[in-house]
């Protein structure tokens, strides 16, 4: 890695880190200077990492990003009307450049034994009551956001609470003149008995035409019996680059559903890390991506089943035209003591043109003998004797194309169970094919 741009980070951190908010609290203190520590004698991963073997990060490397300053009006609730859902009732929380803005947000009627802060205020005021849940991560970017994260959402919800609407927290950039970058850290915790929904979206306001990174990390809990619902659109700036980690742990009887929509920003990677912690915990996840031009969309995956009698699933779906690449990554650990497993893993994958490129690799590691376990990954083109078929009954050949994406597509969206998410997910699918004309 570049070692100028390794120092500019460790220079900024000790230029920064007294205006982090928290700045005084021992043990958040000690966890910022671990991660900047290990960011300075690791460095980036490189392809010769194992899980970022398919994504090279040099493009990021090539200039020094500085943190994204707060603009009070750089954003209006009407530009925020591209990014919701219409007709969706929900409470909503937005970042902008990765700040809270409170005139944008709307959740002042969450009912009782919902909680819902902005990170910044919460480590300011009250940051013990987050100790539990802020981790360290091994790889460099979590390390970065460990070091640098300043601002996001934290949300729990009480035991045996089911929360009536979705909570939608919408990180939106800007994308100043310099290359600017925002380490949002949201936290999720459904105690025990608990059910809800959490939409996630990261975007580009309009205009947002210069470079920028968002380098986010979410950390989730669900408890005994309780279930989470969460949903993930990234849609930036096609200047933007993306890197989320998703940490996620489930226990006992309860149930994480997770759908991950990728369609923006010049090079995004999704990595979801998902432990079963707990006898019959289970967890799905679901995605699609859709790339195109010299877009890299990386989706990574690791369901690690450490309990007996868990029950995990995975299907993913991906579109590529162009030049653009898509990577699918899936790794599924079955510990020896996780007998009674049963754990499946899918990617499907359609390329629109000869130069698009697809990486899958399905990977199961098994150390128990009492499973079920399978995974497979297929990649293909548009089938010809469909078009063909297609064409002769009146179609011209884009329409013929959007048709068959659309089929494709359609299956994996069809999951989604909020019929407003749903028909958004769909408008945007609309507007990516309407884009390739």
């Amino acid at each position: 890695m570049n070692k100028d741009f390794q120092s500019a980070y460790m220079d900024a951190f000790a230029v920064s880190r007294k205006c982090l908010p928290g700045q005084g609290v021992g043990w958040l203190d000690a966890l910022r200077s671990r991660a900047i520590e290990r960011f300075g004698e690791a460095g980036f991963p490189t392809p010769r990492d194992e899980m970022w073997k398919f994504t090279n990060l040099r493009p990021l490397t090539r200039q020094t990003f500085t943190l994204a300053p707060r603009r009070e009006n750089s954003v209006t609730l009407e530009d925020l009307s591209p990014h919701l859902p219409d007709g969706l009732a929900c409470y909503r929380m937005v970042f902008v450049d990765g700040h809270y803005r409170a005139d944008l947000s709307n959740f002042g009627d969450l009912p009782r034994g919902v909680h819902l802060s902005s990170l910044a205020q919460t480590l300011e005021s009250d940051a013990d009551s987050v100790r539990p849940y802020i981790t360290d991560h091994g790889d460099s970017p979590a390390a970065l956001n460990t070091a640098f994260m300043s601002d996001g959402a934290v949300l729990t919800i009480d035991e045996n609470i089911t929360l009536d609407r979705p909570v939608h927290l919408l990180y939106l950039a800007t994308a100043g003149e310099d290359a600017q970058l925002s380490h949002p850290r949201s936290l999720i915790v459904a105690h025990a008995g608990s059910h809800a929904t959490v939409i996630e979206s990261y975007a580009g306001a309009a205009g947002a035409a210069n470079i920028y990174w968002t380098n986010a990390v979410t950390e989730v809990i669900v408890e005994g019996d309780a279930s989470l619902k969460h949903v993930k659109f990234q849609n930036e700036g096609h200047a933007g680059f993306h890197l989320a980690a998703t940490r996620v742990r489930i226990e006992t009887g309860a149930t994480y559903d997770s759908f991950v929509a990728q369609l923006g920003a010049r090079l995004a990677r999704n990595e979801i890390v998902a432990s079963l912690d707990g006898e019959h915990a289970t967890c799905r996840l679901k995605g699609l991506f859709l790339g195109r031009g010299k877009q890299h969309l990386d989706s990574t995956t690791l369901v690690d089943h450490a309990k007996p009698s868990c029950h995990s699933d995975e299907f993913y779906k991906g579109v590529l035209d162009g030049d653009a690449h898509g990577v699918f990554q899936g790794k599924i650990i079955v510990r020896p003591d996780a007998q009674k497993t049963d754990a499946h893993q899918l990617s499907n994958n359609l390329l629109l043109s000869k130069t698009a490129q697809v990486d899958t690799k399905p990977e199961l590691e098994i150390y128990a003998d009492d499973v079920q376990c399978s995974h497979g990954a297929a990649t293909g083109e548009l089938d010809a004797d469909a078009l063909f078929y297609m064409r002769a009954r009146g179609l011209d050949a884009a329409e013929a194309q959007r048709m068959l994406v659309k089929g494709f597509i359609g299956e994996i969206v069809g999951t989604i169970e909020l019929p407003e998410l749903a028909a958004h997910m769909e408008r945007c699918v609309a507007a990516w094919l309407a884009r390739g004309e």
